[in-house]
Formats: structure tokens, sequence, C-alpha cells
């Protein structure tokens, strides 16, 4: 959650939409000074660096994010869900709500005033000719002693940009530079779930397998041990650059003097992804696997299933076993846990409107990345 706190409704500012204009008292083109002006200093979370535009700032008082042009101009705001004002368009309150059904509320209004609706990568509606495109995030409440809990919904928030950015915001750079999407297969708009009963189980030792596949294995023997799969995305970069390169299986590796590093393979059709590091150039060797929570195969710890499950369950359910052995959960951020030693995170993801579990495992000399 980095430093957003949860609001109640009824402590919230309410926020118009001015399409293409701005949203309640910012307005694109602003700068800098002018939007510390408008909604005071931004928190110490963004990517704030003067030879790297553009860059953004979560205002944590605020609970909007700023993103910014190569003149450091405002180009764009996400309002977010947990703590965010809450934002109107039209009839239509954005922040805060189910997905789904505001995505309803959205596509009937621009229905009826006669704009063109898309879908955007992250499965939301898109209105171009408001600067409009939705989004979700896992839900938080106030828990005991003020501190957060997480939910199992999901909560509305929009993404508001200025009219250079509205054809396609997640391809603008301001945007991929807050919110890289490009190594992530466009959602249409749906989010099935598997059946508890069509995942294969898979049996895992911490620290050393997971199912067919061990630490330290080549991409090849990675490939056998999942049945001859083949990726269908290629993740790496370039040694000694700091650009990221995103290959599909059809395309060429880079030529020297750049040569290649392998750094993750997806498998979409049985939702593992194998994640490498390098022990030598050219050498890459298995360091974690990432479950998907709605496609991928079952695992248990202790008895307890990990995937696929209400996250809020699962974090009950490791929290009741490591109280009973005097033990604790580990935290990586607030979004991922794990029980001690076991060297897995369970991770949020999104199933709609709902937030269910993934699980990612690793070597146990893998520094933990996302």
């Amino acid at each position: 959650m980095y430093g957003r706190r949860w609001r109640p409704a009824a402590e919230r500012v309410r926020w118009v939409v001015d399409p293409l204009v701005g949203v309640g008292p910012l307005r694109f083109g602003m700068t800098r000074d002018e939007v510390r002006e408008a909604i005071g200093e931004p928190g110490p979370v963004g990517a704030v660096d003067e030879m790297r535009a553009p860059w953004w700032q979560f205002h944590d008082d605020t609970g909007a994010t700023v993103l910014y042009d190569l003149d450091f101009r405002l180009v764009g705001i996400a309002v977010d869900a947990v703590s965010g004002p809450r934002v109107w368009i039209g009839e239509v309150e954005l922040v805060g709500l189910v997905p789904s059904q505001v995505g309803a509320d959205v596509r009937r209004l621009a229905e009826r005033t006669g704009v063109a609706v898309r879908t955007n990568p992250v499965g939301d509606p898109d209105v171009p000719a408001w600067g409009l495109s939705m989004g979700a995030a896992p839900s938080w409440e106030p828990g005991p002693y003020g501190h957060p809990r997480r939910g199992d919904a999901q909560l509305s928030e929009p993404l508001l940009v200025a009219p250079e950015l509205a054809d396609d915001p997640y391809a603008a750079e301001p945007v991929r530079h807050w919110r890289d999407l490009a190594d992530r297969p466009a959602n249409p708009g749906a989010w099935p779930v598997a059946a508890e009963l069509d995942r294969p189980r898979w049996n895992w030792t911490p620290g050393r397998s997971i199912g067919l596949l061990r630490y330290g294995m080549s991409p090849e023997q990675v490939a056998r041990g999942l049945g001859g799969a083949e990726p269908t995305l290629r993740r790496g970069r370039p040694n000694l650059t700091q650009r990221s390169y995103r290959m599909w299986p059809h395309q060429t590796e880079p030529r020297p003097p750049a040569p290649w590093r392998l750094e993750e393979e997806h498998f979409a059709d049985l939702g593992v992804t194998a994640e490498y590091r390098h022990r030598a150039p050219g050498q890459p060797v298995l360091g974690a696997v990432t479950i998907a929570a709605r496609t991928g195969p079952q695992l248990h710890f202790a008895g307890i299933p990990l995937v696929g499950r209400p996250i809020t369950e699962v974090e009950a359910d490791l929290t009741g076993h490591a109280d009973e052995r005097d033990l604790g959960l580990v935290y990586d951020g607030p979004d991922e846990f794990g029980p001690q030693d076991a060297h897995l995170y369970v991770l949020p993801a999104r199933a709609g409107d709902r937030t269910i579990s993934g699980v990612r495992l690793f070597a146990p000399d893998w520094e933990h990345r996302r």
C-alpha cells in the first residue's frame, strides 16, 4: 500500500471530472509547483529523476498519483481506490466501488452521450473522448489498532489523462513509466478462474523443488520438466544496460555487443512463470517460480491450499498455523506474505471483482524481487 491510508467515504473530498481538462483542483499542463499548491506536497514514493523524465509521484495526503511529461507538465492523474477523493463524471461515481458495476455505469453513460468505449489492457472500460481509463486494486479496510487490513474485494480506480495521451494511455511513455504493462497479455475483460478439480496438484519441497522443476535448472531443463511446453512470453534485458527487453518467441535475440540475459519465461497454458538468474554470462538457471492465481496448479503447505482462494482465507489459515507453532508470517511489503523459512510468498491477484491468491516460490539464496 506504500504510503496509502484507508479513508472512509465520508472523509473523502469530492472531485468532478472535466474531460481532457482535469479533475478536482488539478488541470493538465500544470507545473510541479502548481500541483503542489493545489494538493500539497508529494509523499516519498515515486519515480523522481530529473535526468529521466517523465516521472510520477504519489501524494499520500490526497490519495492521487500525478504523472508528468518530458517538460514536467501534468498529463495524468490516477486516483487511489482506498485513499483517494470520490470522483464523479456526470452522475457516475468512479472510485472505491465494485469494478464491474462502475464499468457498466461508465458504458451506459458513454452510450447515452454518444462516445465510444473500448476495453483497456487491464480489462476495464476506456473512453478516449473523456481521457478516462478504469482499473482496480485490492481492497483494504481499517483493522485492529488502526492498522489497515486486507479484504477480498477489488475496488475501482480511474486514470485520467490529457488529450495527447487519451487515444492509448497505457502505450504513452508517462503511463508506461508509472505502470508498465508491456510484459502482460491484454485482458479482454474476463477473468476466468480454473476450478479446483481442474488444477493439477504439485508437490514441492521448500527451497529445493516445485513439481518436476528444481532450482538451478537451465531453461531447456525447465521446458522438459513442464512436459515440453513452449513459453508464450520470454522477458529479459541486454547485459550492461538498464533498458529492458521484452521478447516473444518468434523474435530473434539482439546481436552483440549486447548479449541478452533471459530473466523470465511465461507458460500461459500452465499458469506458470519461471524466473532465472545468471551464475555466468549466458547461463541462466532457475531461481524462482510463480504460480498464477487464476490458472496455475495447486500447492499445499501443511495441508493448506495456497492457490486460487480468497486472499484473506489463505492469510488466516497461514496465520493460524504459525500461531500454533509460535512462528510468524514473513511480509514483503503489504501485499506479499508467507510462512517463515518456507521460501514462498502468497501474492494477491485480480479475478474480476475479487482478490485471490497466487504463489511465488524461490531458492533460499534468491534475491526476492518483482
